[in-house]
């Protein structure tokens, strides 16, 4: 059985060691780092972008068409800028009025995505296989995200039941704005999985924007010439 989950992508950063670019328009090969996370939507039911409305634009670029903005859900946490816990609640609080809109139950599972991941449509795939995969033995976590080579947890390329990611935003409360991943997933049972391939390296910085470019364009530096 292959779950399909909701997805939440948290668009809201500030970008500051992009010296305050607006991270969800930078370009990496070619195309906005959010169009990219936005791979991710065919394997979701429903797609929650939490951002200002200066990131609609950098959401419809696609190889060959703009993306529908009326498919997507937007959603921005208030105040602005409370960092990725207060994005995830503002994208459930979204989610569950979408759901009492259209008479739709929520998701049994929710991926979660910074809009700063090149390849977040690769790390979509591994995360809803993994999720997939427990679903079909009856292994019993709360979520599964990825760890970076050097052994830290991505906690922003995961996937979550939805029932634990809401209680978990539910207890903190009027806290989650400043709160931390760590804090907020604290009390769930998770799984890390290693990320052998890199599809949940982040950006940062434009000498990542760099090296993720030339990356995903498999450019390589051209050879010096022999001194004659």
């Amino acid at each position: 059985m292959t779950v399909q989950p909701d997805l939440i992508v948290l668009a809201g950063g500030r970008g500051t060691r992009l010296g305050g670019a607006f991270k969800p328009a930078v370009e990496v090969a070619g195309r906005t780092l959010l169009s990219r996370v936005l791979d991710a939507r065919p394997l979701a039911r429903h797609t929650i972008v939490v951002g200002p409305p200066s990131a609609r634009a950098a959401a419809t670029q696609t190889p060959t068409a703009p993306t529908p903005d009326s498919a997507i859900i937007w959603a921005l946490e208030d105040p602005p800028y409370g960092g990725p816990v207060a994005g995830i609640a503002a994208g459930l609080a979204a989610q569950g009025a979408q759901g009492e809109q259209h008479f739709d139950e929520p998701a049994d599972w929710l991926l979660v995505l910074a809009c700063d991941l090149p390849r977040g449509a690769d790390a979509a795939r591994l995360l809803v296989a993994a999720a997939s995969a427990f679903e079909s033995i009856g292994e019993q976590c709360d979520g599964v995200h990825l760890i970076d080579s050097s052994g830290h947890a991505q906690w922003l390329a995961g996937i979550y039941r939805g029932t634990a990611l809401r209680a978990a935003v539910a207890s903190l409360g009027d806290r989650v704005d400043g709160a931390s991943m760590r804090q907020l997933l604290a009390g769930l049972k998770l799984k890390g999985l290693l990320d052998e391939s890199g599809a949940g390296i982040d950006v940062d910085t434009w000498q990542d924007v760099e090296r993720s470019s030339a990356r995903l364009t498999e450019i390589q530096p051209n050879p010096r010439s022999d001194p004659q």
